[in-house]
């Protein structure tokens, strides 16, 4: 067992790495101070100098703000070598601490030597005599667990021990090794599962999974598993899928993947960037604490929608027709559009030009957008080429008609001044620029797609041979009046973004000499700013609903990692653009084939990862152990899952939460009074933990004003200028609720729940489909401590 002095010990060791730490701030406090007093001053070359070291000191120490997070959380003593007295010790924590004499004092755990903290076991100790894991809370260290692996003077392989202030268990700290029960403040018990499951640091483990939710996402770096941390430490090439069942951390070990890459290939992804897409805005808010909680505030956040600058989200498609959107046939409906632009002109156009007509003959405009078209390069850049072949025709019949009336002779030729002047008068001609338009007009690709959805007579001739005419007439929605007033939806989105790739930038790329003073410009205003110095952009947190990958004219930005969540969700067309983002082809993908929820919904990951256009053949992973979802409700939902997708293994629950779902059942006239009293009765049992209401969306209001008569003040948490998921009770549909989890969670008229994707069911009993049971699976696997399921219809699947 532990000793009492090991405690102080620790103590001593943590105040020493706070003073280290302390030490580097006041490096980086220094280095920034000594730049701002040299004032604003010097050359462009020497303020552009100190705008870096302002930058980098300024980031330091954001990077070094640990706030009230621990240091440091466990610590490794490794088997001495041969003629050694003892082995080494290092503390592992979130990121490296050294003294004033530069001795390291704590370990970033995404050191390679930090790698055994979370892969040892006991048939595989990697050298390791013991493990530490420590109970910290601000600077005090407030319990500790110790696993031996070779230390025969302590225990036998893979023994644990536990020692809190008081020589007992660690308070707020561990609660208890393998078969070790906790009791909450409501009577419930929680205990790790014994069935031969090899966890790390079971106490410290169960002391993390038992805290109450807080409303974001928090990091698991003190707690990762081994089969998180090979995930983790998978090289950056290529594509890694990580198929994951409720509770299994896949999100958070795609969020530690990323701060570990930025780690370990910190200078092609710093400049490259690192992305992370995540299903819904309040999805992103949930977890866009984890990433600067590891020191890493440069990864933008974002929905896929919210990559395409040009559009607005604010509609929303049927299943019918977000389905078609998100067809790959789409692609071809889109090149043929824009294909159907292109087109020569019907008749001989007729252009006043000084004193005379010009002609351009329908002939000719049919020879040039026939080269045209063969011609390399998006729409947009084979305008210039076409604009030009114009030029050229009506120029040589300029000069034609000059020769008849021997203003020159025929075997003068003009000079390249004349014939520049000449091609820049004809541009200044309202009817050339007119036919041109007409010819090949440049093109956004929202108005491409406004004006196709709002055609019939484009959408037909665009899905000829592709699509039935009754996938044409789903396509069409009236045209509004601006782009501005189109109610986009996420469908729109995906097609904007396709369109954009096949029409390249409307406005002539800048040239190199243009790029270069338009940076030197942007670099002097941000000198100008107040200080001189001030770090436009600096580890900037990125907007949670979308990141402006690239504006309406420019190129699509990529990055040189993607991490993407939920990926089970995305449409073929929407995975074309995360493939379009990503520089070489390093991506994670994370989600679960059995709670795939959208209109699209994949047999299997072959259908998902054909659409990223691999380079290599992707790496498939799967995590097959639930730490936050409690066995009791893996049990309830794995009669679900049998339905929904029957090839699927439930994942293994590595805790119980002492308590069995209630399955209630009541009258329809009496569902919202029944509603008030349980959640009450769960708000009271979790507090402060949090307690979700679930349920099909059109029971929504109802759901809400019930709770809402009752006093308990529920809370949309979609709502942007709301608390969000850090309000204590909220209300949400349940085909919203991928990748959150809460303390409690009431899943209501799970029958309608199971019907989402048909049509409204009027007074028939409603029909569960795959796509419903599938969401119902989801929402049945949110709760970390409590499922209640309310219920006036009889159940979709037996769930007692």
């Amino acid at each position: 067992m532990p000793e009492q002095s090991d405690l102080q010990d620790e103590q001593e060791f943590l105040d020493r790495a706070h003073d280290g730490l302390e030490f580097m701030r006041g490096e980086a406090r220094q280095m920034l101070e000594g730049v701002l007093d040299l004032g604003r001053g010097g050359t462009f070359q020497s303020r552009t100098e100190r705008d870096i070291v302002v930058r980098t000191s300024l980031a330091r120490l954001e990077q070094l703000d640990i706030g009230d997070q621990a240091l440091y959380f466990g610590r490794i003593d490794r088997l001495p070598e041969p003629g050694e007295g003892a082995g080494e010790s290092f503390h592992i924590g979130r990121l490296a601490v050294s003294g004033p004499d530069h001795e390291p004092l704590v370990v970033d755990w995404r050191a390679p030597v930090a790698e055994p903290f979370y892969r040892a076991t006991g048939l595989d100790p990697q050298g390791l005599a013991r493990r530490r894991h420590l109970a910290v809370r601000g600077r005090r260290v407030l319990g500790l667990e110790d696993e031996y692996f070779a230390d025969p003077a302590s225990a036998p392989g893979g023994a644990a021990a536990f020692l809190g202030p008081e020589g007992g268990d660690a308070a707020a700290g561990f609660l208890g090794a393998a078969d070790r029960v906790t009791a909450h403040d409501d009577g419930d018990t929680e205990r790790l599962l014994s069935d031969g499951l090899v966890l790390g640091g079971p106490g410290a483990l169960l002391a993390a999974l038992g805290q109450a939710r807080t409303g974001h996402m928090g990091d698991i770096v003190a707690t990762i598993q081994r089969e998180q941390d090979e995930i983790i430490r998978s090289p950056l090439t290529g594509v890694l899928v990580v198929q994951g069942g409720p509770g299994t951390g896949k999100t958070a070990v795609a969020l530690h993947r990323a701060a570990y890459l930025l780690y370990t290939h910190r200078f092609p992804l710093e400049r490259q960037g690192v992305l992370v897409v995540g299903p819904n805005p309040l999805f992103l808010r949930y977890i866009e604490q984890v990433l600067p909680s590891l020191g890493e505030t440069g990864v933008s956040l974002s929905t896929v929608s919210g990559l395409v600058p040009e559009v607005r989200v604010r509609g929303t498609d049927g299943p019918a027709v977000a389905k078609l959107k998100g067809d790959v046939r789409m692609v071809k409906v889109l090149g043929r559009a824009v294909r159907t632009r292109q087109r020569p002109l019907r008749q001989d156009a007729e252009i006043a030009f000084g004193a005379g007509v010009l002609r351009l003959r329908a002939r000719t405009t049919e020879e040039i957008v026939s080269l045209a078209r063969r011609r390399p390069g998006t729409h947009n850049a084979r305008r210039r080429f076409v604009e030009a072949q114009v030029l050229r025709a009506l120029a040589d019949d300029y000069r034609t008609r000059l020769v008849r009336s021997g203003a020159v002779a025929s075997d003068e030729q003009p000079t390249q001044e004349e014939q520049d002047d000449l091609a820049q008068r004809l541009r200044r001609v309202p009817e050339v620029g007119e036919a041109l338009d007409r010819m090949w007009p440049r093109l956004s690709p929202h108005e491409l797609l406004h004006d196709l959805l709002g055609a019939p007579a484009l959408l037909a001739a665009a899905g000829r041979g592709i699509l039935s005419p009754a996938e044409v007439a789903c396509l069409h929605r009236p045209r509004s009046e601006s782009l501005d007033a189109v109610a986009w939806t996420v469908g729109d989105a995906a097609l904007v973004d396709e369109a954009r790739t096949l029409l390249g930038p409307r406005r002539r790329r800048p040239t190199r000499a243009q790029a270069r003073a338009r940076e030197r410009a942007q670099r002097s205003e941000e000198l100008a700013t107040e200080g001189g110095f001030w770090p436009q952009g600096l580890a900037a947190s990125p907007l949670p609903s979308s990141v402006s990958a690239a504006g309406p004219e420019e190129e699509i930005r990529s990055f040189g990692h993607i991490v993407v969540d939920e990926v089970q969700d995305l449409s073929p067309m929407q995975l074309r653009m995360l493939a379009r983002r990503s520089l070489s082809g390093s991506m994670t993908v994370v989600g679960d084939i059995a709670q795939a929820t959208g209109p699209w919904a994949p047999a299997g990951w072959a259908d998902i990862v054909r659409h990223l256009s691999p380079q290599r053949a992707p790496r498939l992973v799967e995590l097959t152990v639930s730490y936050r979802t409690p066995a009791e409700v893996v049990a309830v939902a794995s009669r679900v899952l049998a339905l929904a997708a029957p090839e699927i293994a439930p994942p293994r629950p590595v805790r119980q939460a002492g308590q069995r779902p209630r399955i209630v059942a009541t009258s329809r006239a009496g569902l919202g009074t029944r509603l008030a009293e349980l959640a009450r009765q769960e708000v009271a049992a979790v507090a402060p933990g949090r307690v979700a209401v679930l349920g099909p969306a059109v029971l929504l209001p109802e759901m809400t004003r019930a709770l809402d008569e009752a006093g308990l003040g529920p809370i949309d948490p979609r709502d942007p200028e709301g608390e969000g998921l850090a309000a204590g009770l909220v209300v949400l549909p349940a085909d919203e609720t991928n990748g959150l989890e809460f303390d409690a969670v009431i899943v209501v008229e799970p029958s309608l729940v199971a019907a989402v994707g048909d049509e409204p069911v009027g007074e028939a009993p409603p029909v569960a489909t795959v796509r419903g049971l599938r969401t119902l699976y989801v929402a049945l696997t949110r709760p970390t401590r409590h499922l209640t399921v309310l219920h006036t219809e009889p159940l979709p699947v037996d769930l007692s």
